[in-house]
């Protein structure tokens, strides 16, 4: 509620501002300062107490307050500068004197604004005024022209960028995956609360490019890239990633940022998970990798395989794992944390060795369909405990193809599922492999 230390805290009047290496001199920091009053706003939603809901609304005001108070008008559009000098510390190129700007920050403050506006506690002339400076940012995202100030273009193919680092020269840029759809939140939070044609135009634009350059997005079976310009595998952005899509399929309703949330989260699934690994007899490789002491993956390391040997057991066993991730070069891996074969790691394989329960979740806004195939193909299905365990199981199958909902995909016992939400196979799980999911064409 109240950082009071570190780089980025709270001045005295309660306003977010930048503090370069922990100093005394605070700068503006937009999308700081926007994301700093969305998190309040938040707070202050779901917030019981009312003196703490308070504390909130004067946080998230203060912060709209103060960029309303630092705003810059120029081409006919509000802008919000930055107050420091900015250089990339990777991407070459991207090199700032104060003030710059940038359109991640133009599209979240249009987030910022548009949700206090629409809180009932706010005066009717303070929502005007919130409103007012929502337009102002919004006109910033409609200049596709050459000038300056800038933030957004439209690209050599046709297709609309919003650009967090925008060039010295109009059309230049990082092209910004993240910053881009963190700005299309803004366009989505103007569309809702006021049905503008307008920012419904500019965010499926938006929606079209990101569903056209995912491809360049994606880095297959490993981190995703950071940007089109310097196409640098991201291992802090590939999560931000994966959220953002869940975000865009459940906006836009297309299955297309479904599909492609999926392929991020088995590119790199979040290392996070952890459990119980069940062993099937037989023979088992196991290897050690060069990576951080608790198997984290380490850049100058690079997962290189320092020992590998088999084990075999005579019956089922198990054993639990600490992490769950994919291994540079290779495919998913659990580390065993106890036991004989402590410090090891043992390759995913759900007939084999997997990790048992249900893990990642990707939820379907609205539901997908799935499609069983025909030809009378037999297809099992599973109930499946918290722990893994399989209570249930019942095979399909259907001389022509059949569909059912399904509202979410999963990692489960070792293998990605959906889930079906309809008819006799409600709450069952069908393996991803024996059936197709649906698509359609890449939007507009």
């Amino acid at each position: 509620m109240s950082p009071s230390t570190g780089a980025y805290r709270l001045n005295a009047q309660g306003e977010y501002l930048y503090y370069p290496g922990g100093g005394t001199v605070g700068y503006d920091h937009p999308v700081g300062q926007a994301q700093f009053g969305l998190g309040c706003i938040t707070s202050y939603r779901t917030e019981t107490d009312p003196a703490r809901k308070a504390v909130f609304l004067t946080r998230a005001r203060a912060q709209a307050d103060r960029l309303i108070a630092q705003h810059v008008e120029a081409r006919g559009a509000w802008w919000f500068p930055y107050g420091f000098d900015f250089t990339h510390s990777v991407h070459s190129g991207v090199d700032y004197d104060a003030p710059w700007y940038s359109g991640m920050a133009q599209g979240e403050v249009i987030s910022l604004f548009v949700q206090l506006a629409g809180l009932a506690e706010v005066c009717a002339q303070d929502q005007a005024a919130y409103m007012a400076a929502a337009d102002g940012a919004l006109a910033s995202l409609q200049l596709v022209t050459e000038g300056d100030p800038w933030c957004a273009n439209v690209d050599s193919a046709g297709y609309y960028w919003i650009q967090e680092y925008p060039g010295a020269v109009h059309g230049a840029g990082d092209y910004t995956y993240n910053g881009m759809v963190f700005a299309m939140f803004g366009l989505w939070d103007y569309w809702e609360a006021t049905g503008s044609q307008t920012a419904a135009d500019l965010y499926d634009a938006a929606a079209t490019t990101m569903a056209r350059y995912f491809p360049l997005l994606r880095n297959q079976r490993w981190h995703s890239y950071y940007c089109q310009t310097h196409r640098i595998p991201a291992p802090t952005y590939h999560q931000h990633h994966i959220n953002l899509f869940t975000q865009l399929h459940w906006q836009t309703g297309s299955p297309d940022f479904a599909d492609d949330t999926e392929r991020l989260v088995d590119d790199y699934p979040a290392p996070g998970v952890s459990g119980t690994i069940q062993f099937e007899s037989g023979t088992h490789a196991l290897y050690r990798f060069d990576t951080a002491a608790n198997g984290s993956w380490v850049s100058g390391k690079g997962d290189a395989l320092l020992e590998s040997k088999s084990v075999t057991f005579s019956s089922d066993t198990q054993a639990p794992a600490s992490m769950r991730r994919r291994i540079q070069g290779r495919g998913i891996y659990y580390l065993i944390s106890a036991g004989a074969y402590t410090g090891w790691w043992v390759g995913e394989n759900w007939a084999k060795a997997y990790l048992r329960g249900t893990f990642l979740p990707t939820l379907f806004r609205p539901d997908r369909t799935v499609t069983f195939p025909g030809g009378s193909v037999p297809v099992d299905t599973y109930k499946v405990a918290a722990n893994g365990d399989v209570t249930s199981v019942k095979t399909v199958s259907f001389v022509n193809p059949s569909n059912a909902p399904s509202d979410r995909r999963a990692i489960v016992n070792g293998r990605p599922c959906f889930q079906i939400t309809a008819g006799g196979l409600t709450g069952y799980w069908v393996p991803a492999a024996a059936v197709t999911i649906d698509t359609q064409p890449a939007i507009g």
